[in-house]
């Protein structure tokens, strides 16, 4: 750490990590409800504990992002941070906006909910991942301008690296590509256009980014590897992604009532989205190969190159494998669609998260690297995670094929619930892998309460030994 007001970035990330948690058990509950539909009916019902889930995945990203911004964008420039005070600010008015959100979801009804924050004036509420009410959406802009504000003006006081412009124009595509949330129009065509200009623009654009740079920065730090030679990899990387993820949107257009020529365009340009996971593979290994020391921390490096290749299995091959017109004909809506969803958001945006807070949180504390049974829990924790997530993948890849065969391409397709029956078997094999993955978040959270730091010289002597 350069300087003390790099601290601003722990209480997100203790944030985002509670939050992850509050994610993972309402997605149990949502798969508990797939299974036995009354399962904690009327209490939380399946719309409520489904929007938790995903409306909790999104702020406890946009937490870690922000942590790792404050964390990063002082480092890299080295100088402090431009208002401490604003940044902790910042924390505590989006934490209690977002918990606000979330006990509205659970005790008002969403119809209610909606009447009561102005929704028939400016209506925004009611698709998926941009359910928020109207004030939650102004507070996340609010609060997104503020983190802009602190860290531009960071920036722009100290050095600049490419590394470090990345994150911060990345940051600011983040905020911008919010706003088309705020258009909600009664034309389907044109709400779907909108809809999906934030979340495609976010998750296979401008997070993409994101990605890259927290990667970048951990590798530069922990493998002794000139700065040059990574941020050569970063602009190839950048450049195919923006040439994939721009018009690859168009897979979102597919028999919406959009142009027909987005069904080429969409096909062709998704069809080459996977390459920049390729080439971030590449990019890790080939650092990790070259690099010039061996850091302490065993656990962060072990999430920064565990993070490319479950991103190419999510967003590249899960991805394409349902990308294409023909296919996405009969695999559009199915479990197929939340197999490539789990893996892509868990191995792209998750695990570098994860990445950084392991590599982050020791030196927030005053320590090179956490003890080594430390480390040992966290890896352990890594390892249930991704062998659960590959489950929970397999599994909700199964059930969709299941629609795909007796539903969509039959001569006689069956219904709902015969589907639902005939995919029961996947949806246990989902919700015990989920189970699995929660103990694996709670050995990885584990590890952080495990008291001391890495002893060098004691390793040293060991490994010699």
């Amino acid at each position: 750490m350069n300087n003390s007001s790099q601290s601003v970035a722990k209480p997100y990330f203790i944030a985002a990590l509670a939050l992850f948690l509050g994610q993972i058990l309402f997605g149990l509950v949502a798969g508990m409800q797939y299974l036995d539909g009354s399962f904690l009916f009327p209490a939380i019902p399946f719309s409520t504990s489904r929007m938790v889930h995903t409306n909790l995945l999104i702020v406890w990203l946009l937490m870690a992002y922000m942590g790792a911004a404050y964390f990063i964008v002082p480092e890299e420039a080295q100088t402090p941070l431009f208002s401490p005070k604003l940044a902790l600010a910042t924390f505590w008015i989006f934490l209690i906006a977002g918990a606000a959100t979330i006990l509205g979801y659970l005790f008002v009804p969403y119809d209610q909910l909606a009447a009561a924050t102005g929704n028939a004036v400016v209506p925004t509420m009611g698709r998926g991942y941009l359910e928020q009410p109207l004030p939650t959406k102004i507070g996340i802009v609010l609060v997104a301008l503020s983190l802009l504000f602190n860290i531009t003006m960071t920036l722009i006081k100290g050095r600049k690296t490419s590394l470090n412009v990345i994150l911060v124009v990345a940051l600011w595509g983040l905020a911008l590509l919010f706003l088309p949330a705020f258009y909600f129009p009664d034309d389907t065509v044109k709400a779907s256009y909108g809809w999906w200009w934030v979340v495609h623009g976010w998750v296979e654009g401008d997070w993409e980014l994101i990605l890259s740079s927290l990667l970048g920065f951990i590798l530069i730090k922990m493998t002794g590897v000139d700065r040059e030679i990574i941020e050569k990899w970063l602009y190839v990387i950048i450049a195919m992604t923006l040439v994939s993820g721009i018009i690859g949107i168009g897979h979102h257009y597919y028999y919406t009532g959009a142009p027909e020529y987005w069904i080429w365009l969409g096909s062709i340009f998704s069809a080459i989205e996977p390459i920049p996971f390729i080439m971030l593979i590449a990019f890790a290994f080939k650092t990790l190969f070259q690099r010039r020391r061996e850091h302490p921390n065993k656990a962060a490096m072990l999430w920064a190159m565990g993070t490319p290749i479950v991103a190419f299995l999510g967003a590249g091959l899960w991805g394409f494998m349902i990308t294409l017109a023909p296919v996405q004909f009969y695999a559009h809506g199915t479990n197929l669609t939340a197999a490539h969803g789990h893996l892509a958001f868990f191995g792209a945006y998750a695990m570098v998260s994860m990445a950084i807070i392991s590599y982050a949180m020791p030196l927030l504390r005053g320590r090179t690297a956490n003890s080594v049974r430390s480390q040992r829990w966290e890896m352990t924790g890594f390892w249930t995670m991704v062998i659960s997530m590959m489950g929970i993948t397999l599994a909700l890849t199964g059930a969709g094929l299941v629609t795909m065969f007796t539903q969509r391409m039959g001569a006689n397709p069956s219904s709902f619930m015969e589907v639902a029956d005939s995919s029961k078997a996947f949806f246990w094999i989902r919700e015990i892998a989920g189970v699995g993955f929660l103990l694996g978040l709670l050995s990885y959270l584990t590890s952080f309460f495990i008291p001391g730091e890495y002893a060098y010289a004691a390793e040293v002597k060991r490994a010699v030994a």
